[in-house]
């Protein structure tokens, strides 16, 4: 038993000395190079397009689930006591209505909130003496369709013929079709960063071989293989692209942050719902590492692909 941390311990020294031997064969300065520093705007580019792909996913499932089953009832009359009282009507009509699973006449106070933004109304103004309608807002158990909607259009025929009938899907339409182009395009984004990182590392790699190439014929007079020789650049290229991957992610997470913080003060209700879960944060802390194994694979086969050429 004693003789197993000897033995440990001179694999140790051995292995340190051949990769200290390698570092001496194909000396290259860390940090040194532009490298890392392109490796890390890639991967800082990367975590910011990905987040914001998985935020939008997560925007859209949460608005989907939101407004699948809602309808908005608008009781539109110039008459205000006429519009109060096909409003209540309706709401009496809705809320015995099958398939309904919540009906709610929305208050005064919310109706000002919603149109001082567009119209300049303050908290305490007279809302009868602007042409807003009475909303009611409709839950239903199960997703709106044609034949539900229709349904509450001839139920609310008779008691509020003003009242305008429209699922929220419909309308929120536009913006999830805004929210899919914008996840393609963070998609697209992501490919084209990864493609941009492999012709990087493959420039970077044809370059340094271009450099040691009389060092590199000495080693194979000597008896090195090409698999030895890819090793040392692959090596090297883990070092660059670990220090890039790390500065990129730290960049990465602060731009999110950032941006975290700007929608946030938005005060919109979709936007507030923006959020990444547990899984989303694990897949952004693994860009670094894929970015590190794209770059060690593409390094090795591009040294690899130029040796069977060089001799």
């Amino acid at each position: 038993m004693s003789m197993l941390p000897a033995a440990l311990e001179a694999f140790k020294g051995e292995w340190r000395e051949r990769a200290s031997a390698e570092s001496r064969l194909l000396p290259q300065g860390k940090l040194s190079g532009p490298m890392p520093w392109v490796i890390a705007i890639m991967i800082g580019l990367t975590v910011v397009a990905t987040a914001s792909g998985l935020a939008l996913r997560n925007t859209a499932r949460v608005a989907s689930a939101d407004v699948s089953g809602g309808v908005t009832v608008q009781i539109v009359h110039g008459a205000p006591r006429e519009r109060d009282r096909q409003a209540q009507a309706a709401l009496a009509s809705v809320q015995s209505a099958p398939g309904v699973q919540s009906a709610r006449l929305v208050p005064q106070a919310e109706l000002d909130a919603l149109v001082e933004p567009w119209l300049g109304t303050n908290a305490g103004d007279d809302i009868n003496a602007l042409p807003v309608p009475a909303l009611i807002d409709v839950r239903l158990s199960d997703a709106a369709d044609d034949s539900q909607l229709e349904s509450l259009r001839t139920r609310l025929k008779s008691p509020a013929p003003a009242a305008r009938i429209d699922a929220q899907a419909t309308w929120l339409a536009p913006v999830f079709e805004a929210i899919g182009g914008l996840q393609w395009l963070a998609g697209g984004l992501i490919a084209l960063l990864a493609f941009a990182t492999v012709a990087t590392v493959l420039l970077a790699s044809r370059n340094a071989l271009g450099n040691h190439r009389s060092t590199i014929e000495i080693v194979h007079m000597l008896g090195g293989t090409d698999t030895q020789i890819a090793r040392i650049f692959q090596r090297s290229m883990a070092v660059d692209a670990a220090a890039g991957g790390i500065g990129g992610l730290l960049l990465g997470l602060v731009a999110i942050s950032l941006l975290g913080h700007q929608f946030a003060a938005l005060g919109s209700g979709m936007m507030t719902s923006v959020g990444l879960g547990f899984s989303d944060w694990l897949v952004i802390c693994c860009i670094p590492l894929a970015g590190v194994l794209l770059a060690v694979v593409t390094a090795r086969l591009t040294v690899l692909s130029a040796l069977r050429g060089m001799l």
